[in-house]
């Protein structure tokens, strides 16, 4: 491969990287929406959340489902309630599996488009399994399948999302921090400056795209992605991101700080790069320092890169300091941390020559995927349909 950097007119010249770099402003208006609806929402969570017993699924595919990986451990830890992470692509395989307790249940479905067949999917399937299900719908498209089924169903609650968090691009980048901000908005309470602070760590990350680009540059193989807690659900978008636009050329990976060491760390090689989410637990982050010091005894000083919101206890070495963030839940953090997985993907998939607005132009992977065939659920399973 040529060692010849590409300009970085040809990154500002894509979609995607306008999608990106805009996302500050695009949360300040969905803050703005939360906002709006917020005595709405609280007529409608209300009544659910007074429920002892109510349970709380965050669910979504691909992208959207990490949403829900993210979301469910910072808001079960502050609501004290039962929330769990399930992803429609799961909810729809094995319905029974996922939706065997017939309890009081609050379905909150992260949706870009709105179209993908297994989002509607998993909620008819709810509808048919469960004999109390109410339905929370964040989506980032008026026009999609979802928004139209929901808009106007009884127990159902739709918030749209500002209308440019509806990508363009392939990748979700601004309609993913979006939904993410917007969750966390609605259950923990609107917050300005939590969104100002977000909004000035975005910009610091964008302020240092030319490290990016230099990172970028290396050309590294093999990249890991490493966070614990709501930020493992924010490395495995981040692997993703990358997978996603080089097109599969660049192997990428993700797990947590503890978890790697069981058998994954394998994946290492000597042209490998890890990148570790910091937490900003002062517990948690422990572990994180751990295994970043580990890592550079095998990867060198320069094979291992943190992200964080303070400087680390342990020596430096190359990271990004967002201090911004000091003091936000690990959840929110993932709403900044994901720009800079973002514009490293970008810059990743231009130099290798490719276009990050459609890095698949042969359509084996598809913006809204294709090809899912949705079977009915057999009348055995359908509680309702035996009432």
């Amino acid at each position: 491969m040529s060692d010849t950097v590409l300009p970085r007119a040809g990154v500002r010249d894509t979609v995607t990287d306008r999608e990106i770099t805009r996302q500050p402003e695009v949360w300040r208006e969905a803050a703005g929406i939360v906002r709006k609806h917020r005595q709405a929402l609280d007529d409608f969570l209300g009544p659910l959340l007074a429920k002892g017993d109510l349970r709380i699924v965050l669910t979504g595919a691909g992208t959207s489902a990490f949403i829900g990986e993210i979301a469910a451990p910072a808001l079960g830890a502050r609501l004290a309630r039962r929330i769990e992470a399930i992803a429609t692509t799961d909810l729809v395989s094995h319905p029974t599996a996922h939706l065997a307790e017939d309890v009081p249940t609050l379905l909150v479905s992260f949706a870009r488009s709105g179209n993908s067949p297994e989002s509607n999917a998993a909620t008819d399937i709810a509808d048919q399994l469960l004999g109390n299900v109410s339905h929370l719908v964040l989506t980032c498209n008026a026009d999609g399948a979802l928004f139209a089924a929901h808009r106007d169903k009884p127990d159902s609650f739709v918030l749209l999302m500002p209308e440019r968090s509806d990508d363009a691009g392939f990748a979700m980048t601004s309609s993913f921090t979006s939904m993410l901000l917007s969750a966390l908005l609605v259950f923990l309470g609107d917050d300005a400056g939590v969104v100002e602070s977000l909004a000035e760590a975005a910009g610091d990350v964008i302020g240092a795209r030319a490290d990016l680009e230099a990172l970028a540059a290396r050309d590294p193989r093999r990249i890991v992605y490493l966070g614990s807690g709501p930020l493992t659900g924010l490395a495995r978008e981040s692997a993703l991101k990358l997978l996603e636009l080089t097109a599969g050329k660049v192997v990428a990976y993700h797990d947590s700080a503890l978890g790697f060491r069981h058998g994954p760390k394998a994946v290492l090689d000597g042209e490998s790069l890890a990148v570790v989410y910091v937490s900003s637990d002062p517990y948690s982050r422990q572990f994180d320092e751990d295994i970043v010091a580990e890592l550079r005894t095998s990867l060198g000083h320069d094979g291992v890169l943190t992200v964080s919101e303070r400087p680390l206890a342990i020596d430096a070495g190359p990271g990004l300091v967002l201090p911004s963030l000091r003091g936000l839940d690990d959840a929110y953090l993932a709403v900044a941390y994901v720009v800079f997985a973002q514009l490293f993907a970008l810059h990743s998939s231009v130099r290798l020559g490719l276009t990050p607005d459609n890095p698949f132009p042969d359509g084996n992977v598809n913006r809204v995927v294709k090809g899912v065939r949705i079977h009915p659920l057999p009348q055995r399973h359908d509680r309702k349909g035996d009432q």
